[in-house]
């Protein structure tokens, strides 16, 4: 048994099984979300086209990316096609008679380049977080998951963050790998290493604040389903239930910090391609540096009032919710299926 203990951890799966449950679940997760958010992105381009110089922000709930547009063209050609929609079923309808159902996963790719492995990061250190703090440092209690949480989420987005910027440059200035390699090393050099990281500080302040209450509550409503249904592990509709309980709740309390995020990401975007026309002839000899944080939240709160920090509520929950439920469910699926697939192979082995 001592062997045992030592090839599988204390939650019964092995690290690998662990990013192939994640894994799976980002992936499902992005295949059903996709959509929606394509969707959005085609109705608000009819009231506020973006040309060229502009962004477009797309989140599918698991991972946000920016979309700046092409040298001397307008933006990706899914974006900008001329159909006309009175809502969200018709826009789904149209798409799907005109231009075809895989328009409809038009944002996938970067998706799957992004979201993928930074999912499957956070969720295994979570597992990994979780488990030595009850078992290896002996915590209990409700401080565990959200400990658990914050620190998984702060590693995933520090060490995504660079291939999201690096994404963003090759995005926006059609760059070879050569031409990236020499377009990092100079903002190295000019900014030091910090460079890489740029637009990090809003992405923790709101995604660190929403791990740790998701973990938080998904634990707690997870418990509370498999205490009255008196069962030691979650069915997949209370992992589903429970996901998407959780992930409303932690999107609307960390929705103030979305909105500023959101208003940086674009700024940094636009920031992009200011720096690309400043190889122009007569272009820009310069960009000028974003806003802080705590200057937006500022210039919000003037403009709108405190209501403003609030923008895009519903939009949010009916994004979030059930991506996190989806992910969640799939992640626990995949967990118990590979329990009992080691189990089954130990009690062979016996």
């Amino acid at each position: 048994m001592g062997e045992q203990a030592a090839v599988f951890p204390p939650c019964g799966i092995t690290p690998m099984q662990q990013i192939l449950a994640s894994g799976t679940g980002a992936l499902l997760t992005s295949l059903f979300v996709t959509p929606l958010d394509v969707v959005k992105i085609r109705l608000q381009s009819q009231t506020t086209p973006f040309y060229q110089g502009k962004c477009i922000l797309y989140c599918n709930g698991l991972m946000d990316h920016l979309y700046v547009c092409q040298n001397d063209v307008r933006c990706a050609p899914w974006y900008s096609r001329p159909t006309h929609f009175s809502g969200t079923l018709d826009a789904f309808v149209k798409i799907t008679r005109h231009e075809g159902v895989r328009s409809l996963w038009s944002g996938l790719p970067p998706t799957l380049v992004m979201a993928v492995p930074a999912t499957v990061i956070y969720f295994t250190c979570y597992d990994q977080l979780r488990h030595f703090l009850h078992y290896r440092m002996g915590y209990q209690g409700t401080f565990v998951p959200l400990a658990a949480g914050a620190l998984a989420r702060l590693g995933a987005v520090t060490v995504i963050s660079p291939l999201e910027l690096a994404r963003t440059k090759m995005q926006s200035r059609q760059l070879s790998y050569q031409e990236l390699r020499v377009c990092i090393s100079s903002a190295v050099a000019q900014d030091g290493w910090v460079s890489l990281w740029r637009g990090w500080g809003p992405t923790i302040l709101r995604d660190v604040p929403f791990s740790a209450v998701y973990w938080f509550i998904y634990e707690l409503v997870k418990a509370q389903f498999c205490k009255g249904q008196q069962v030691s592990e979650p069915t997949f509709a209370m992992s589903f239930t429970a996901g998407a309980i959780s992930g409303a709740v932690a999107a609307v309390m960390t929705l103030p910090f979305d909105v500023v995020k959101t208003r940086r990401q674009i700024q940094l975007g636009e920031m992009e391609m200011l720096a690309d026309r400043a190889h122009r002839p007569g272009g820009p000899s310069s960009a000028k540096k974003p806003s802080s944080t705590l200057h937006i939240m500022r210039k919000i709160c003037a403009e709108s009032g405190c209501r403003g920090l609030f923008v895009g509520f519903l939009p949010r929950l009916i994004k979030v919710a059930p991506a996190c439920a989806i992910m969640i469910s799939t992640y626990e699926f995949g967990k118990t299926f590979f329990e009992r697939l080691n189990r089954e192979r130990l009690l062979q082995r016996m």
